[in-house]
């Protein structure tokens, strides 16, 4: 079958998605927080967007490399952190660290992952990324680290826009807790989606594997907006950033950066980039488009800067190159495509995502990523 023709755009994964997970699953998934308000600005705002086409370029095969933190990589795009991947799909992390390292791209494993950085030593290309989020415990943030480093995460990326839990009301109304519990309704709803029951059944109930060596023993489920990973965390300080430069000797992200004035503190405290994202609308409703707020930060610092938040494609990922970002970031867009196709699906995204950029340089007349032209504010 070829999937370019049944599944032309990531809207055709999200589609087939939405029918082979059960609901609880999908909530989890594709919902935000509050009213949604800020998931439904990311896509607005990038539609805003927009280019004037060049003509009469000639021919030619654009370039689709970029460059960060000293390496070269063949796509300007890579896997995002999300929690809990393993029950969107089973075995979603090493899915998703397999696909990755064969198209040369990064991958980020989530502290609240599925998997452990040692389930996925043995699949991780050269740029594995480890996203924390901040342990209290001084103890547990250097045997964090020293997991991570030993198993081959170059890069370490701290989550600094999750102060405290959000509410993500649709979430909870699904009735997911953590670790799950199967109540008769999400038994009910397990049982209409016989594919990812089976594939789970013989994976297993999904638990946060790097964090078991640390957990406390809880007598009953937390929800999922609650889950013990924040009963191991803090919120974090630029007092404790500088503890983790110290301690880390590779590149060092902040993730969740939405104002400039950030930039400055951060260049002091030797971070090597920042990423620009309000998380994809899942932590607080009254946050601007990741979009809107790419440019002043792009103003603000010369750091490079890691971009999410809204992307559905390759035209959304050259929206955001041309207004500052460096490299760009999918976290939902990879799971619609794992949860839609499997295995294949992963590795037909990158392929969808490489033939949009190739499509759209061509329009725009751009030979490399660099020569994107200024863009257009639409109406």
């Amino acid at each position: 079958m070829d999937l370019h023709s049944t599944y032309p755009a990531l809207v055709d994964l999200r589609t087939r998605a939405q029918k082979r997970i059960p609901k609880f699953v999908w909530e989890y998934l594709d919902s935000g927080t509050g009213h949604e308000a800020t998931k439904t600005r990311n896509r607005t705002c990038l539609d805003r967007i927009g280019f004037a086409p060049a003509i009469l370029r000639g021919e030619f095969t654009p370039d689709l490399s970029a460059r960060l933190f000293g390496d070269d990589l063949p796509l300007p795009f890579g896997v995002a952190p999300v929690g809990m991947s393993g029950l969107i799909w089973p075995d979603a992390e090493g899915h998703l660290a397999r696909c990755a390292a064969r198209a040369g791209i990064p991958y980020t494993l989530s502290t609240v992952a599925t998997q452990s950085p040692e389930d996925l030593a043995p699949h991780l290309g050269p740029a594995a990324w480890f996203q924390m989020y901040p342990p209290r415990d001084e103890d547990i943030r250097w045997d964090m680290l020293a997991r991570a480093k030993l198993a081959g995460f170059k890069t370490l990326v701290l989550t600094v826009d999750v102060p405290v839990a959000s509410r993500r009301e649709r979430q909870t109304r699904s009735g997911l807790t953590m670790p799950p519990r199967l109540t008769p309704r999400l038994m009910g709803q397990i049982a209409l989606r016989p594919a990812w029951a089976l594939a789970m059944a013989q994976r297993g109930l999904p638990k946060m594997r790097t964090l078991e060596k640390y957990a406390p023993q809880t007598a009953t489920p937390l929800s999922s907006t609650a889950h013990v990973g924040y009963l191991l965390r803090t919120s974090p300080d630029w007092d404790y950033v500088a503890w983790l430069r110290d301690a880390w000797d590779g590149p060092f992200v902040l993730k969740g950066v939405l104002r400039p004035e950030d930039a400055q503190p951060a260049e002091q405290a030797g971070v090597d980039a920042l990423w620009v994202s309000n998380h994809a609308g899942r932590q607080f409703d009254a946050a601007p488009a990741s979009i809107d707020a790419l440019p002043d930060i792009r103003a603000a610092t010369r750091l490079p800067l890691i971009f999410d938040s809204g992307i559905e494609g390759g035209l959304d990922i050259l929206r955001a190159l041309a207004l500052g970002a460096d490299f760009v970031m999918l976290g939902r867009a990879f799971h619609f495509a794992l949860a839609a196709l499997g295995p294949k699906g992963v590795d037909h995204l990158v392929d969808l995502l490489t033939k949009d950029l190739i499509s759209n340089m061509g329009q725009l007349g751009a030979r490399r990523l660099q020569d994107l032209p200024p863009p257009l504010r639409l109406t």
